[in-house]
């Protein structure tokens, strides 16, 4: 996209950039700090390991940069790759970390003008605020000031720096600097975390991409070119700093405070480079603080701007002044921020927060090129590409996470509120203010579209037997009861099937039950097909024949406690394959079973005979059946096996089947009952998928081309239906009514279930015709979180 914008920054250029960012509160303020935390001088160790540990996101946001050379940095990767959800944490992330840096840089700054003004030791607060508010008005008025003077505060900074390693060098002690780089010090991934603020600008060059020569080489370059330099210096200042000054002794004399905080550059060059070196190093230090608040507050003030613009904040952050030209409210609103900070937050808490919230968003980065990439994004096409793809951003996450974990409780704490405050902002605010979602997102709703067509044309292409459990009891109707076996007997379309109807009878309590069951021959009841002239037509004709399986088969004999009898087993060729003895079939045997606990027979038989599949009725229970738990969520939680719940309104046939998918992909479950009983009525199959009113084009495009791959598969006519609706019930139920049977899913088992009802329940409710309620014995097991990451993808 043409911006009008001169690519005219150079790499010497786009360097001074990232390391005008860089350098500033970590090298003047922080090395003090860091040696207290890690109690030695291990801190130079510590800013080592965080240089490297910021590598990968720097790379990462080198990528990014080259394929889309947009205003916002990080928070535009983190929006486009990841979606406007995790956009908003990396917005709020970044706005905070940057004014967190703001205040550590006047925090910091004042103890170096008190160096050279005792006189003004009793007024660093009020100092740290009044230079705080008079940033934000600088901000407010104008910004053309803002960077002018960048590249010489960059130069002056690096030239007064290399004067003072050369000339502190050789002043070092060496038992000051014993352990320098014992990465094994107590502390010392707590002084990592610490110091992992001092980077924060290295991605800032992604701002400016639009503005970059040659962006493929020189962002890459500029990136890996400046945190090398800026780490170095780091290492050799830091080390030559707690090598001239005894940091305990200075805290003790006074000039130090108790956390280490305070001028230790200007007393480091004290002891080295007499006054002359003190004044530069004090006049350097003050102005690349005072740059580094000012660019902090600027940059902080950004973010609400440009999540305004995207629809994440309130339009009033958009806004700008026909006075000043400037983001009024968003800059005021930051300037407030940190004058809070400065106010109420001690320095090592400041760096602290400022440093948890760089991780995070330094995390977010490495995901969101995983997102790019795996989301094979349209016009993603980066001029340069991170090596080591995905180990390098595994390894970034990774050791950012465990970083984060060591900044300390409160700051953690805050970290992870501010987090979740940021979610429950988007949800009940930004989220209907926004249309589109991150690659990401889709990339992985369209893995799991993938898998589910895989798994599904695998099991319509199996040829194992199926084995099934059709359980009534004395509760059950004859019209319910013929159902169930039609349902059945109908899988046998598609497959070779064993069905078992057995009826389930309660006995009262036997002390003595520990002989085994008698196993008899028994006449099948009158309401099961066996004349052909009483049959119904999905019965074929002459299904019955001789007992197939002799009595002490061990599928005849169940566990003490209970008495089996069973009748003659019944051969039922398909009706609609040709006749041939090695194709689908279904054969059907008829049981009773005398049992004390109905529930618990059903369960036992099941799990010892090893059915694949158990048909039950549906019951409605009372309420404080669901409050407690009734028979039915019995059955559901403790069943071996898939199990398919029917609730039978009179099933008299079908022209119109209506499979509903559950917050997700269809199970392949669904289909093949769906597509067998389709195969025997000869009805037509309509795939209902609900998803939000006005969702992304991507989502409703990768769902039609999901259920496109599902009707290939189906073996009856079918169509697809995407419902676009915010309740879920009432849209599914609009559409399902017309159907003469509706599959769905039982997606709540549990208390959660029993608590706040089944949507499954309800749709089943809204609709007159017989409904078929499938739970696969894989989908049983599925943690909360599976369902919440399936609610966020498909929801």
């Amino acid at each position: 996209m043409a911006t009008g914008l001169k690519r005219d920054l150079g790499l010497p250029s786009t360097m001074a950039i990232a390391i005008g960012a860089m350098v500033g509160s970590g090298i003047f303020i922080l090395p003090g700090v860091a040696f207290v935390e890690v109690d030695g001088p291990a801190v130079v160790a510590a800013f080592l390991v965080a240089g490297i540990l910021v590598l990968p996101a720097a790379l990462s946001a080198s990528e990014m940069a080259t394929a889309m050379p947009e205003d916002g940095g990080s928070y535009v990767y983190v929006e486009r790759g990841m979606g406007p959800l995790l956009g908003t944490i990396a917005g709020v992330g970044n706005w905070f970390m940057l004014s967190f840096k703001g205040a550590l840089a006047l925090i910091g700054g004042v103890p170096y003008l008190v160096f050279v003004a005792p006189e003004l030791a009793n007024y660093i607060l009020p100092l740290a605020i009044g230079l705080a508010v008079f940033f934000t008005v600088l901000n407010v008025v104008s910004t053309k000031s803002t960077g002018s003077l960048q590249f010489a505060i960059v130069g002056i900074m690096i030239l007064v720096m290399g004067y003072f390693v050369a000339g502190g060098i050789g002043d070092v002690t060496p038992e000051r600097t014993a352990g320098a780089f014992d990465v094994g010090s107590g502390g010392f991934l707590a002084a990592t975390a610490l110091v992992f603020i001092s980077y924060a600008g290295v991605i800032k060059i992604a701002a400016v991409a639009e503005e970059v020569k040659d962006p493929g080489k020189t962002i890459p370059r500029a990136m890996v070119g400046s945190l090398v330099l800026t780490t170095a210096l780091y290492v050799l200042i830091v080390y030559v700093a707690i090598g001239v000054v005894d940091v305990n002794a200075a805290i003790e004399a006074g000039q130090l405070e108790s956390d280490g905080e305070g001028p230790i550059m200007a007393l480091a060059a004290d002891a080295t480079l007499g006054s002359i070196g003190v004044t530069a190093v004090v006049v350097a230090a003050l102005m690349a603080l005072a740059s580094t608040a000012n660019a902090g507050l600027m940059s902080a003030s950004r973010f609400p701007f440009a999540m305004a613009r995207d629809g994440l904040a309130p339009p009033q952050f958009e806004r700008i002044s026909e006075r000043f030209n400037t983001p009024v409210l968003a800059v005021s609103l930051s300037g407030a921020v940190i004058v809070v900070m400065i106010a109420f937050l001690p320095i090592d808490q400041v760096a602290k927060f400022g440093s948890a919230f760089q991780i995070i968003v330094f995390i977010l980065v490495n995901l969101a090129v995983v997102g790019f990439r795996e989301g094979a994004v349209e016009g993603y096409d980066p001029e340069f590409v991170a090596p080591a793809y995905p180990w390098l951003q595994l390894f970034g996450m990774a050791s950012g996470l465990a970083v984060l974990t060591q900044v300390g409780t409160v700051p953690f704490a805050g970290a992870v509120a501010i987090t979740i405050v940021s979610i429950v902002y988007y949800y009940l605010y930004a989220r209907k203010n926004v249309d589109r979602e991150g690659a990401a997102r889709d990339a992985v709703r369209r893995n799991i579209g993938e898998n589910a067509v895989s798994r599904t044309r695998e099991l319509f292409e199996s040829d194992a037997e199926y084995d099934v459990l059709v359980g009534i009891t004395e509760d059950t109707s004859d019209r319910a009861k013929r159902d169930m076996l039609r349902m059945a007997t109908d899988m046998g379309r598609l497959r070779t099937t064993v069905v078992s109807v057995v009826e389930f009878l309660d006995v009262p309590h036997r002390v003595f039950a520990e002989s085994h069951p008698e196993v008899i021959d028994r006449e099948v009841p009158d309401w099961f097909p066996t004349e052909p002239e009483d049959a119904p037509a999905w019965f074929p004709e002459d299904a019955v024949g001789p007992r197939t399986r002799p009595s002490d088969d061990p599928r005849t004999r169940t566990s003490g406690g209970t008495r089996s009898r069973t009748s003659g087993d019944v051969e039922l060729p398909s009706e609609t394959v040709e006749v041939d003895p090695t194709g689908p079939g279904t054969r059907v045997e008829y049981r009773e079973i005398d049992s004390e606990d109905h529930k618990r027979a059903i369960v036992d038989f099941a799990t010892y005979e090893g059915y694949d599949l158990i048909v039950l009725e549906r019951r409605r229970a009372e309420f404080h059946r669901r409050l407690f738990g009734g028979e039915i969520d019995w059955l559901l939680e403790n069943a071996p096996c898939d199990v398919v719940l029917v609730e039978d309104r009179g099933f008299e046939g079908a022209d119109e089947i209506a499979v509903v998918a559950n917050r997700g992909a269809y199970d392949p479950l669904k289909l093949l009952i769906a597509d067998a009983i389709a195969e025997e009525t000869g009805a037509e199959i309509n795939l209902l998928q609900a998803i939000p009113a006005d969702p992304p084009e991507s989502q409703r495009r990768t769902i039609e081309e999901y259920h496109n791959e599902l009707l290939r598969i189906l073996t009856v006519p079918a169509r697809s239906t995407i419902v676009e609706a915010d309740d879920e019930v009432k849209g599914l139920a609009r559409f399902a009514a017309p159907a003469d049977l509706l599959v769905t899913g039982v997606d709540r088992t549990g208390i959660s279930g029993r608590l706040l009802g089944r949507p499954s329940d309800s749709l089943v409710e809204s609709v007159d015709c017989t409904a078929v309620m499938v739970q696969t014995h894989e989908g049983r097991q599925d943690g909360l979180l599976k369902r919440l990451v399936m609610d966020y993808l498909f929801g």
